[in-house]
């Protein structure tokens, strides 16, 4: 159940290869991980202590998390489509002592050079830059042998919240000597046949919670992981063709892009050897859904969770096809309907989504958020809103404080409101996620300009650049509407639902 156990038993095998061809052996894995433990050691981080990792998807990334999972660390892997200054406040606020970035990053790697003040070492992965130490050399350059008494290790990922900016997830520390199964891969095991012989393609950024913790799973039975750079419909048809790929994890975008494919170009395709699709991240659309099990068959599963781990739901395609739209049954904490007055709904009523059994966590230096994400049973919520029928299947029908989910990727709409309205022509600014056939959702802002006179195609322009100036293109409207008010309460409070709703007309729920 770890990588050093493989390495033992089948060192040539192949532990990663990414969509470009290049490989690495269980026996690679297990040394040049290794060798980054011995470094981060040798520098002085231990049980307990943070680095950070910001790259694309490479054949480096998950033997740098499995370096610092063998260490005893917490490991942060944040998005590589940040900007400088968001990633200046999730290294800062994770307490990293050590970065790992690549030179396809180096742009926003030099930004951060003076920013990262107790970072002490700073690594490059595929050349360097100034004020960066070449991961290839001061990595390569360490003994290949393990750290002597090994304990696991724990991501911190950063979810986006409901007020103020992301903050990092944080378990607790198992406190398990290496080698230790891991909870992803025991699921993994009894609900999805991961094993030696698998094959998993994952083609999602490897930052992300599931792709992270499922390829990692995987290293963990001594499967095979294909990793894409870039999700391509037709790349990803020709690897599960090409690796005779059992396994994979996608989000419903993939579906849709998959699905917009000439039938004559789907059919090319040999993907009968998937044994097991899984998808979350974002609601599937139903009819996407059906027409992905006639074309695939009945080997799609879904469920739902959070990087908290507080609660795993999860249903087979039987089961989907049974209840079309739901997202499961509870696995992991029972599941309760709790509505406005704190009390349980009846059977078909919605309310906020609770969890009672599951993981502990808390939200990294934010004890308010730790505390609202409980009520006074002890129940833990993500937020999200939604209902049990009469066969005891949870649907979900509205999403955690105007959360936008945008091809599987959590987008905080704070975020772009509080760039917006410091925007001298702007006097108020919602954002909110609008439908969007291929990506679920997308950014759209509603602004109340200075002087009405302003609004119209050119303010827009202006202020859709002033956006992505500051935030990660993904996290900016993708079009500005303008209003000569926005609905605000006397008190400050804004009715966004009363703006959202336009654009949700003919939706039966908040969620495409």
């Amino acid at each position: 159940m770890y990588p050093g156990t493989h390495a033992q038993t089948t060192p040539d095998k192949p532990a990663i290869i990414m969509g470009s061809g290049e490989t690495v052996t269980y026996a690679q894995l297990d040394q040049r991980s290794n060798q980054l433990a011995r470094l981060l050691h040798s520098r002085g981080l231990r049980t307990g202590d943070s680095v950070a990792m910001c790259m694309e998807n490479n054949a480096t990334y998950l033997v740098a998390a499995w370096g610092a999972q063998r260490s005893g660390l917490y490991y942060t892997a944040a998005s590589s489509r940040l900007t400088a200054g968001e990633l200046e406040y999730i290294v800062d606020d994770c307490g990293a002592q050590a970065f790992i970035t690549s030179y396809e990053k180096r742009d926003v790697a030099a930004e951060l050079l003076d920013r990262m003040p107790n970072v002490h070492t700073r690594l490059m992965v595929g050349g360097v830059i100034d004020g960066y130490e070449s991961y290839e050399e001061v990595v390569g350059a360490q003994p290949t042998d393990e750290l002597p008494d090994q304990v696991e290790g724990q991501d911190m990922l950063y979810s986006s919240g409901t007020t103020g900016r992301p903050k990092g997830v944080k378990i607790p520390l198992p406190g398990l000597p290496v080698p230790s199964p891991g909870s992803v891969s025991a699921l993994g095991q009894m609900l999805y046949g991961f094993n030696p012989d698998m094959v998993y393609l994952s083609p999602a950024p490897i930052y992300h919670a599931a792709p992270l913790r499922f390829s990692m799973a995987v290293h963990r039975h001594g499967g095979t992981l294909v990793v894409m750079e870039h999700f391509d419909p037709v790349e990803f048809l020709r690897l599960v063709e090409r690796y005779k790929v059992t396994h994979t994890q996608v989000v419903p975008t993939m579906f849709v892009r998959l699905l917009k494919l000439p039938e004559a170009e789907r059919k090319a395709f040999d993907v009968s050897s998937l044994q097991t699709v899984i998808h979350a991240a974002a609601p599937c659309p139903v009819p996407v859904k059906q027409q992905m099990i006639e074309w695939w068959g009945p080997v799609i599963h879904e469920y739902y969770a959070g990087t908290e781990g507080n609660g795993f739901v999860a249903c087979n395609s039987v089961e989907w096809l049974g209840h079309p739209g739901t997202v499961g049954k509870p696995l992991v904490g029972t599941v309760h309907i709790v509505g406005e007055d704190g009390e349980e709904q009846p059977t078909g009523e919605a309310g906020t989504i609770y969890f009672e059994g599951g993981a502990e966590f808390e939200y990294h230096n934010d004890p308010e958020k730790t505390k609202g994400s409980r009520n006074d049973k002890g129940w833990s919520t993500l937020g999200d809103v939604g209902y049990l029928d009469e066969d005891g299947y949870l649907f979900l029908t509205d999403r955690k404080a105007y959360m936008i989910i945008s091809g599987g990727v959590n987008i905080y709409p704070q975020e772009a409101e509080n760039v917006l309205v410091m925007h001298p022509k702007v006097a108020d600014a919602a954002v909110f996620g609008v439908p969007n056939d291929e990506m679920g959702e997308e950014v759209k802002a509603v602004v109340q300009p200075v002087d009405m006179a302003d609004a119209g195609p050119e303010l827009e322009r202006e202020l859709l650049a002033y956006c992505k100036d500051q935030l990660a293109g993904y996290k900016c409207p993708r079009s500005v509407d303008f209003e000569a008010e926005l609905p605000r309460h006397p008190t400050g409070k804004l009715y966004k639902r009363l703006l959202k709703d336009r654009y949700w007309q003919g939706h039966q729920t908040q969620i495409v």
